[in-house]
Formats: C-alpha cells, sequence, structure tokens
C-alpha cells in the first residue's frame, strides 16, 4: 500500500549463507535483518515502498520525525514549529525552521538551508517521476535567509505542513544539492543506487537481489551508533524469512503480516512488537477501468465481502475490522460513518440494478461483456495471497468472474510505464497504505493527486471530495477538521473508490539481543543509531 507510507507493503527476510557469520545472532558487530521486496532506488525523492521508507532512514534525515510515542521532534531542525514558538506564522502561511549547525554529508560537505531548498526543487521538478507531491505543492516558495534557516511559503494554510514536510509523507527525506543539482531529473542517476546522506548509517554495498551493507557513520551528528554494520537481505517469499526468525539466522524481521505473526508468537528469544499506525489493508479499486466505474458496482463488491470473515481469518486477532480508512484511536476517526456489512443479496440486486445479468457459465455479462476482472497483488505477501483467494470466492458467488495475478513488489509498486499500480494498469488490487500521523488523505483522493502526482493510484476523482479536502486541510481547528473528515469518510463510504479491510498496526519481529528497539508510528528506523547488540 503506499507509507506515508505511502503504499504499504509486507516485508520478508533472507540470509545468503555465504554473507552470515555461524549461528547467525552470534555476531555482536552485525545486525542482520532483511525484505521480502528490494528498493528501485535509494533516492528518498523517488520513494513508492514502505521499505524504500525504512532503510531510507538510515541514511537520511528529515526536519522533523516521530518518536515511539507518535510525538514529532527535532531532527535536522533544532525545534518543531508552532504557533507558540513563532515558526508558524501569517494564520499559517508560513512555516520556518532552524537547522542544526554542525552537520555534513557523509562525504564531509556541511548541510546547510540550501539543501532543504534543493530538495523541494527536486520533489517539484516535472521532469523527475515521483511518486507524491503532497504537501511540497502547497509552498509558494522557499527562502533560505542564512545557511541554517528556512522558510516555507504556503499557497494557503496547510494544517497537516508540519506532520508531513520532510518528517513523515512518502517523500520524507532531505537530499544534497551538491551532489545532486546539476541533474536535469533524478529518473536515473548514480546516486539512487550509491547515496549520499546525514544519517546515522552509509550504504557500501547494493548486491541487487542479495542484500544491502550498511556501516555505521561515525560522524553522525546524534552520535556514532551502537551497531557497527546492519545487513538487509532479499528473499521473495515470507515464508523463508519466518524459519530463519526461528533459527535465530535473522535479527529483525519488519512489518510481520499477521500470517507470520502467528507462527512467530511462541518463538524463544524473538519479541513481537505491535505499534499502532495510520495504516490500512484492502482493495484498491481502478475507478477508470470501465467496468468499475459505475458506483454501484464498486457497492456490490463491498457488500459481497465479508470483512469480519477476513480479519478473524487472516491477521490472528491483530487487525480492527475497518469502516474507512482513518482508524479508530485518531482524533479523526468517526464511528457514524455508514458501513457495508456482508449481504451478497444486496450485492446481486445492485448488479442487477446496473444492467448486469447471468450469462451461460454464470458469470454475470452486459452487452456481451463479461464482468470479469484480475486482481493483483504482491507476490511472496502470505496474508495478502490468503485475502486474494477469499475475494475471489466471494466475488465469484455474486457472479464476477475474477483471475489471481501476483507481481514482484518492485513490478508491482513501481513508478511510470514499467509499474503496475501507479500507470493504472489493474483492475483491483489487495494493497495497503501507510499515512503520516495526520489524518490528512487527500494524497490518496483528491483529483490532482492522481499520478504523476500523488498516491491516487484508484484515479477516483470527485469535486465534492476535493471541496472537503481544502476544508479539511485549510484550518488548523481541530473540531472544524473533524467535522470535515467525517463528510470525507461518509463520501468514501458512499462512492467506494476503494475498500478498507482492516486497520493494520506494524508487526516487528526482533531478536531479544536488540536493545533499545522501539518503533514509531511511522517508522522502526527512526532510533537505529540507538539500538544495540
Amino acid at each position: 500500500m503506499a507509507f506515508r507510507r505511502i503504499c504499504v507493503l509486507l516485508l520478508a527476510v533472507s540470509v545468503a549463507a555465504c554473507a552470515k557469520p555461524p549461528g547467525g545472532g552470534s555476531d555482536v558487530r552485525t545486525l542482520n535483518a532483511g525484505a521480502a521486496i528490494a528498493p528501485n532506488s535509494f533516492d528518498p525523492v523517488l520513494v513508492t515502498e514502505s521499505i524504500e521508507n525504512t532503510l531510507d532512514r538510515l541514511v537520511f534525515n528529515g526536519l522533523t520525525e516521530e518518536d515511539n510515542a507518535g510525538r514529532i521532534i527535532p531532527d535536522l531542525a533544532t525545534a518543531v514549529p508552532s504557533a507558540a514558538n513563532h515558526g508558524i506564522t501569517d494564520g499559517g502561511r508560513t512555516i520556518t525552521y532552524h537547522l542544526r549547525r554542525g552537520v555534513a554529508w557523509q562525504d564531509g560537505v556541511p548541510f546547510t538551508s540550501a539543501d532543504v531548498a534543493f530538495s523541494w526543487r527536486a520533489i517539484m521538478n516535472p521532469n523527475t517521476t515521483v511518486g507524491n507531491r503532497v504537501p511540497y505543492d502547497e509552498v509558494a516558495r522557499v527562502d533560505t535567509s542564512d545557511p541554517y534557516t528556512v522558510v516555507f511559503r504556503l499557497k494557503e494554510p496547510y494544517a497537516p505542513f508540519v506532520a508531513e514536510a520532510f518528517n513523515s509523507s512518502t517523500v520524507a527525506f532531505v537530499v544534497p544539492a551538491h551532489l545532486l543539482q546539476r541533474y536535469h531529473d533524478l529518473n536515473r542517476v548514480p546516486f539512487n543506487q550509491a547515496p549520499i546522506g546525514t544519517g546515522p548509517y552509509r550504504l557500501v554495498r547494493w548486491l541487487r537481489g542479495d542484500r544491502i551493507e550498511f556501516e555505521a557513520n561515525a560522524r553522525y551528528f546524534k552520535g556514532a551508533p551502537k551497531i557497527p554494520r546492519i545487513v538487509v537481505h532479499e528473499i521473495p517469499q515470507e515464508n523463508t524469512g519466518v524459519t530463519e526468525m526461528q533459527t535465530h539466522e535473522l535479527d529483525w524481521y519488519t512489518a510481520l503480516s499477521e500470517a507470520s505473526y502467528a507462527q512467530l508468537h511462541d518463538t524463544a528469544d524473538v519479541r513481537l512488537v505491535v505499534t499502532q499506525q495510520n495504516s490500512y489493508r484492502g482493495l484498491w479499486i481502478n475507478n477508470q477501468r470501465p467496468l468499475l466505474t459505475d458506483a454501484r458496482v464498486r457497492r456490490a463488491i463491498a457488500y459481497a465481502i465479508d470483512k469480519k470473515m477476513m480479519v478473524d481469518k487472516v491477521t490472528h486477532g491483530t487487525g480492527t475490522v475497518a469502516t474507512e480508512d482513518i482508524p479508530r484511536f485518531m482524533w479523526a476517526y468517526d464511528a457514524s460513518v455508514p458501513t457495508y456489512a456482508y449481504d451478497p443479496e444486496k450485492a446481486r440486486a445492485l448488479l442487477r440494478e446496473a444492467g448486469w445479468r447471468p450469462g451461460s457459465d454464470g458469470t454475470l455479462a452486459k452487452n456481451g461483456q463479461p464482468l470479469a476482472m484480475t486482481l493483483v497483488l504482491r507476490q511472496g505477501a502470505v496474508g495478502d495471497a490468503a485475502m486474494a483467494v477469499l475475494v475471489q470466492g466471494w466475488l465469484r458467488a455474486v457472479g464476477m468472474r475474477i483471475g489471481i495475478k501476483p507481481y514482484p513488489g518492485s513490478t508491482l509498486f513501481a513508478l511510470g510505464p514499467g509499474g503496475v499500480l501507479n500507470p493504472g494498469k489493474y483492475d483491483i488490487d489487495i494493497s495497503g497504505f501507510s499515512s503520516a500521523y495526520d489524518p490528512d488523505n487527500s494524497v490518496q483522493f483528491a483529483c490532482a493527486n492522481r499520478p504523476p502526482n500523488g498516491f491516487n493510484w484508484t484515479r477516483y476523482c470527485s469535486a465534492q471530495m476535493d471541496r472537503l479536502q481544502h476544508e479539511a486541510i485549510s484550518t488548523n481547528d481541530r473540531t472544524a477538521r473533524k467535522a470535515a473528515y467525517a463528510k470525507i469518510e461518509t463520501l468514501l463510504a458512499t462512492d467506494v473508490p476503494q475498500i478498507f479491510f482492516y486497520y493494520q498496526p506494524a508487526i516487528e519481529a526482533v531478536a531479544t539481543r536488540v536493545k533499545n528497539f522501539r518503533p514509531s508510528p511511522i517508522s522502526p528506523t527512526w532510533n537505529a543509531e540507538q539500538w544495540s547488540l
């Protein structure tokens, strides 16, 4: 699904035997971790996958970040801008950050406000294929009065700006001007494979299809990391990663699926850390596909799916049935939003109303065209595969013919014509999405955030939704914002641009020998320099 993370994705782990010390976890200098899918790039400007944000945080920093309690804290900035400290002025149109002194890029060049201004320009460069431009497209200009002051002048007040800009949006980190400003665009530059950041670890080797090696940055401005080396190994099958966690060949397995949570729950010397996050898992619907432009068909799909059974069978008690996208622990959640109870008869009635009639093989058809679609998902995602089979059965029961097609994560979530979701080459998809620690969901549902500008990969567009999104983000009055989000969630339930199965916590499996591992609601690596073995 897309982190805040953006899209948001299950991870598994693999370790090449030749790269591991005997006994796996016995090496006190190396933390062995891994991922089911590999990053497409290490340039934070191009991020589309949760694994990219997770690993980018080892190399880069934002202006601010969230700690494990969900509080926004300074990172490259010395303070979090607010009205009280005069960091937010002009009715919310001016946001001022004061930057740390003495911070250096990993090649020794000093970090300054020019890097922040360049990072904004890089994100907004129309020649670069970025996954998301929210909230950076709300900025009219960036001023740098001195090397340690950066001022964002917004076009109009934007309430989530501090929570999202160079913090926990899908494009969250600052990149170096001195290395990148000479390029026409950042789509294919050497930096994307060999990044230089300000962060606690340097990427020293990337063997695609095998592993990514990081070494501690001894000059890190928050202090040298306690673990000298982190190695992230790649494998497409989650079950293999679970096995290696059980045999203690791995120290950390990130973004564990709910099915694997059940498998690892009683494993000796393994700690499972469950963290609430602004995240869901569900069915993405391509609203521009001819078979799916009719909201009655999308509503029928919603009625045909038994969310409670899915949660019971797939999440093993870790997930909570979702109404729409905003989870229950957030202040904008509204319990009165209409829901779709499992009701196959209502689904069939809606499809009849929309003109679909059973064909000779039982599949519904209209004007000679069968109601047949392909459901795509990430290859190797155990939980998603289980959900896909359930969805296929439920939709078949109401007359739809559904094929299932898995893709490697690097293809499913890739930007541009080589991808699947971003360019809209799909009917329906099982994925997730993780967002900033703010209810702002405009990146997914505003018309302007359809690709190439954001993560509205369903291609949903509604003038009413755009008006409500403007109401929700143009004021800092929480009461007014909550009222706007109640209307937004109700409209989502009416239009059904996608179907939200359950609210998904972040589940991390970590060896008990790893100390001070305290994931935030946004990132498990926010304090990686404090980890120890």
